[in-house]
Order: structure tokens, then sequence, then C-alpha cells
């Protein structure tokens, strides 16, 4: 298994300079961030990964002219079709027909060709890899892959560079891209990672108890986003480290953190996207309690979301 270094974060930096939005910091309280990047490009920092793993391609010369193709209805998806539109080159996205409209319509805003099929992920899954055996597409994945990891870890650098003295930085995890590179990156500069995931989708807590990755069951108010049933190995592999904690909180303080975002800052934001604040924002009751003297940063990751259940109290 390949594993992820801090030069793979840096060459990744390189790749994303001009091409994505530098992250936005913002006080929480004493010794308290939040780095915004619901704010990025397609709405969360799937943008980071998804230009990285075209534009290395690109430098290689292995980006095929039949494109680039993914099977994602949500946040991997969207940011492939604008990475692909950057580039200049076709993304055929496959989702299931049951896919809601408005990510279907968006997909298309960004020029992708959107392929329907089946009515679960799996229908979608399969066509996508009979379409990129059949026409020589380059198969994209949402987060297992060195460039797309190193992409997402691009974040810790600038979050460091708008906050000094850093000493922790809080991170939801899913499949585990986003995690892999950041704690890669933040391994490097002497910087925990607290990694939150909800308690009923716990696919890196569970490989972390194994000693192995496993297959976990998925059922989290947060699963559109974080719901993903194996980890990665590669953020098995930089969660097996003494500078990575590992957190899990229940729905109820996932749903209360998403409410504080909007109630207190006007933030709308999808449930994945407060995970990792639920895990510190519930005082002495937090799955994880900052030292008194400890500067933390908490990533809030994604805003694609129906904000209806935000304003309708």
């Amino acid at each position: 298994m390949y594993r992820l270094t801090y030069d793979d974060v840096r060459r990744a930096a390189t790749r994303l300079d001009g091409h994505t939005r530098p992250v936005v910091v913002t006080p929480a309280g004493p010794g308290r961030w939040l780095a915004l990047e619901q704010m990025q490009h397609t709405g969360s920092f799937k943008a980071r990964g998804a230009h990285n793993f075209l534009a290395a391609h690109r430098e290689a010369g292995t980006l095929p002219p039949a494109g680039v193709t993914i099977a994602s209805g949500g946040n991997a998806g969207l940011a492939c079709a604008w990475a692909a539109r950057l580039q200049g080159v076709r993304a055929t996205v496959f989702l299931p027909e049951n896919a809601p409209h408005v990510k279907v319509a968006k997909l298309r805003g960004y020029g992708a060709d959107v392929r329907l099929v089946g009515t679960e992920y799996a229908q979608a899954l399969a066509a996508c890899e009979e379409f990129a055996a059949k026409t020589g597409a380059l198969a994209s994945h949402a987060y297992d892959h060195p460039l797309i990891a190193a992409g997402a870890g691009t974040l810790l650098d600038e979050i460091r560079e708008r906050i000094p003295g850093l000493d922790t930085v809080v991170v939801a995890v899913g499949g585990g891209g986003l995690f892999a590179g950041v704690a890669t990156a933040a391994r490097h500069h002497g910087v925990r990672t607290v990694a939150v995931e909800p308690e009923n989708c716990r696919a890196l807590n569970a490989a972390l108890r194994a000693g192995k990755v496993v297959d976990v069951a998925v059922d989290s108010v947060a699963a559109d986003a974080l719901g993903a049933r194996r980890v990665s190995a590669a953020a098995l592999a930089a969660a097996q480290d003494d500078s990575v904690t590992s957190a899990l909180v229940p729905d109820s303080e996932i749903v209360r953190a998403r409410q504080t975002l909007w109630d207190d800052r006007r933030l709308a934001v999808e449930h994945a996207g407060a995970t990792a604040l639920a895990a510190v924002g519930a005082g002495e009751r937090s799955a994880y309690v900052p030292a008194g003297d400890e500067t933390v940063a908490v990533v809030v990751c994604g805003a694609n979301t129906d904000p209806s259940d935000l304003v309708q109290r």
C-alpha cells in the first residue's frame, strides 16, 4: 500500500495554487477557530482533491481524450465535474435514477455528462466501471486515491498559515480522504488530529479497533456524506499514530452543532460539515475536550444542503 507523504501534499499545493480558494478562518472563542472550507468551490473540500487528481494526470500525460468518470451524486461528483471543466475535459458522472434533481442540475451546470442508471449507488458504480473500461475514461474516486487525499491535505498548511501556534485540527471522517491528507500534513508539523465520526458511521474507529479495514453498518443523519462502509487503507495507516485521536459523536450533537452554526453565524452547512464541531461544542460533555491552553481549528467541510430545516423553527 502506498503511504501518503508530506511531499505529496506539497506537490498538490503547487498544482492547486491559483485554482482553489484559500481557506477562511474565523475565531470561535479563546483558542478556538473555525476553518470555513464549505466556502470552497462546489461547496466542499472535495474540489482540492479533484483538481489535484486531474492536474497530476495532465502533467504526466495520462489524461485520456475520453476525460474522467466517477459514480457519485454527492460532493465528489460535483468536485470532479468542476475540476474537469477547469482542465477542459469531459466528466461523465453516473448516478442512480432517483438522485435528487437539484444535484443532477448542478452537475449539468458544471458541464458534466450525467448518466442515470438503476436505483442504487452500486448499479451506478458498475455502469461507471463498464464505461471506463469501454472508453478508456480515467476513473476517479471519492476518497480512496493518494492524489485525492493529498489535495485535501493542502488545507492543513493553509490553516497553519492563518492560525499561529496551532496545536490541534479537528476533522470529520467518512471514507478518510480528508483525514488522511490532513493528518499526514499535521504529523509533519507536530500538530495533533482529531478524527470525528458519527457513532453509527464509524469506519475508521472500527478499523482502528480491528487493526485492519473492516465493513461497518451505516446509519446517521450525516450518512449521505460520511456513510462509507469502509475507510481507505491510507486513512487507517495515518490514524495509527500517537498524534491522532478517534472521537465518536451522536446524531443529536451533529444536529445541534449544525443548528448552532446557522443560529450564531448564519452558516448553512450539511450535517457532515457540522460533525467535527459536534465533537468539541458541548463543553465538558464533548467527545474531545481541549486543554485550556490548546489552540484548536475545527474544519467545517461542506455546505451542500437544503437549509429549509434550519430556518423553519
